[in-house]
């Protein structure tokens, strides 16, 4: 979560599951976007709503922790064809412990899509 934007932060949570951020700023600053689902497009077997079964599903490991999001092998793209997108706001899931900023709207999703993990 520390290392330069645009690289995986990928951590293990409860002992098995992995998760994966993208680090969003500055080398040396901690700000990173966790990926809670993704809508798969192709040769994806297993569910992807939720960040550990997306790892699961992705063969996201620790090995990926670091690894360049910007790079031939492993990325994140634009779609080929661009949609107008209806992004919805939310608060956060699974954050009780953090008082105030539970409640912030910090949670993103496009609007009706059926791969969101929690609406």
């Amino acid at each position: 979560m520390f290392g330069p934007p645009g690289h995986a932060y990928v951590y293990l949570v409860y002992g098995m599951h992995c998760c994966m951020n993208v680090v969003t700023e500055r080398d040396g600053h901690a700000s990173a976007v966790l990926i809670r689902a993704v809508e798969p497009v192709k040769n994806l077997e297993g569910s992807t709503r939720g960040p550990g079964r997306l790892c699961k599903a992705m063969h996201i490991d620790r090995q990926r922790n670091g690894h360049d999001l910007t790079s031939d092998d492993f990325h994140i793209a634009d779609p080929p064809v661009p949609e107008p997108l209806s992004i919805v706001r939310r608060p956060r899931v699974g954050v009780d412990y953090a008082g105030k900023w539970a409640r912030r709207l910090l949670r993103f999703h496009l609007r009706g899509n059926s791969f969101v993990s929690k609406p």
